[in-house]
């Protein structure tokens, strides 16, 4: 009896460990190449723009020194994904990158607004970059919550309908950690560079560094 469980049971954990292997490769869509001279914009609302830490510590200043490339921080404190989706063209058609950083949606949840209108704004902002051929990285925000935090459902739908890599874990961890915060809902400088060092991965494991 022992060893016919064992002749079922040892494919199965094969089968198991094969699949989830294959579920963390495919995480991460490949990348174009960035050239050493790319342009990264960093799009986003305080958690872009450093909010809490020093612009020489915000997320996009730490990987524009760990990538060696031009790093733009297009964060602005505050703004809900309506907003970011109007200013967003003009940033592409004036700084033409080479690689779109989207890390967006994080105060239209805070003040509760429709999150299904939040997902669409999302999506659009990823087909407005690749209109211009930018390819992009999605970075997930968490729902504020009293129990564990995890990258909203909304970034999971737009990575899976535009098949855009997404970092979904970094900023939930950093914000469920009070020593990675400068208050409720901003990293530290430490946690800025957690961030950065997530994203810097993500670029090296998508073959875009």
């Amino acid at each position: 009896m022992n060893q016919t469980i064992r002749i079922l049971v040892i494919p199965l954990l094969v089968l198991l460990l094969l699949l989830s292997q294959a579920g963390c490769s495919e995480r991460v869509e490949p990348l174009p190449p960035l050239a050493h001279d790319a342009v990264i914009l960093a799009f986003g609302d305080s958690l872009t723009y450093g909010t809490g830490a020093s612009a020489e510590d915000s997320y996009p200043a730490v990987l524009s020194r760990l990538t060696g490339r031009e790093v733009i921080n297009a964060g602005v404190p505050g703004e809900v994904s309506r907003d970011g989706l109007r200013r967003l063209p003009d940033l592409l058609d004036r700084h033409r990158p080479h690689l779109l950083l989207l890390a967006h949606g994080g105060n239209d949840m805070l003040r509760r607004q429709d999150l299904e209108q939040m997902e669409r704004n999302l999506e659009e902002m990823v087909l407005l970059a690749r209109e211009r051929g930018i390819p992009v990285v999605l970075l997930g925000v968490p729902r504020p919550s009293i129990m564990g935090l995890s990258s909203a459902d909304a970034y999971y739908n737009v990575a899976k309908a535009t098949g855009t890599p997404l970092e979904d874990s970094v900023i939930p961890q950093v914000i469920a950690n009070s020593e990675l915060r400068s208050d409720r809902v901003h990293p530290n400088a430490t946690g800025y560079r957690k961030m950065g060092e997530a994203v810097y991965e993500l670029l090296q494991h998508s073959g875009a560094l």
